[in-house]
């Protein structure tokens, strides 16, 4: 399987597989949603069409980065989702850097959001497929934020050497400028324990394949099997 990693300025044609990485936090918060429960998760262009669409489905939870605002329910946090039911719920998900580098492979025939909470899913689905060729498309900082490298590179070498171990990858991630704003209050609408969350490996056994259905890009959970049995959803 060859890897290319791109940053979303630097998408010049459509993959026919892309996976797009966003740790810290977007990925990380839609795999959450699913374990509460949510049934889909409809990613949006913008602030205004997130707000739209909230309006439309006033049953619908609408989130987005940074600070609590008019017309959302929740911001972009796993510290802050993990305790709410969102049993058969849909979602509504505007973010900085995820949602953005999702809609702009849009047209790809396989499209998967992933992040380190789901990333054996995302490698075991990537193995199904058996893909020659794969692009992550990392998201954060014009495609240098370096959790989202980090995983991106750990899932690519988990597709092919199921024994990678993750300790590098995590440390990296850790280490990075994302998670350091996080844990500083640089960043608003964030949780004490956002950056432990987002680096908990494989904690849900499902991946996640976004699809256009009609004008929306609707991201849904894919349970696979293997980890399913191991490991369920908490």
């Amino acid at each position: 399987m060859e890897s290319r990693f791109l940053g979303i300025a630097d998408l010049v044609e459509t993959p026919s597989v892309a996976v797009v990485v966003d740790v810290m936090r977007a990925f990380t918060v839609a795999a959450w949603a699913f374990a509460q429960g949510a049934e889909k998760i409809v990613l949006a262009e913008s602030l205004d069409d997130a707000r739209a669409l909230k309006a439309r489905h006033p049953d619908w939870v609408a989130l987005k980065d940074g600070p609590p605002a008019p017309g959302f329910d929740m911001v972009n946090s796993p510290g802050l989702l993990r305790s709410v039911d969102l049993g058969g719920r849909t979602v509504v998900q505007k973010t900085t850097a995820g949602t953005v580098g999702a809609l702009a492979v849009k047209e790809a025939p396989l499209v998967l959001c992933t992040s380190f909470v789901v990333a054996e899913a995302t490698a075991q689905l990537l193995r199904t497929r058996k893909s020659d060729s794969v692009t992550f498309v990392v998201t954060g900082d014009d495609g240098q934020a370096d959790e989202d490298m980090a995983c991106a590179q750990y899932i690519a070498r988990r597709a092919t050497e199921s024994g990678t171990d993750a300790a590098g990858f995590l440390r990296r991630a850790a280490e990075s400028r994302a998670a350091a704003e996080l844990t500083e209050g640089v960043r608003q609408g964030v949780h004490p324990d956002d950056v432990a969350l987002c680096l908990e490996v494989d904690r849900f056994p499902f991946a996640m394949v976004a699809t256009l259905e009609g004008s929306l890009m609707v991201l849904r959970p894919r349970a696979m099997p293997s980890l399913t049995d191991e490991d369920p959803v908490r």
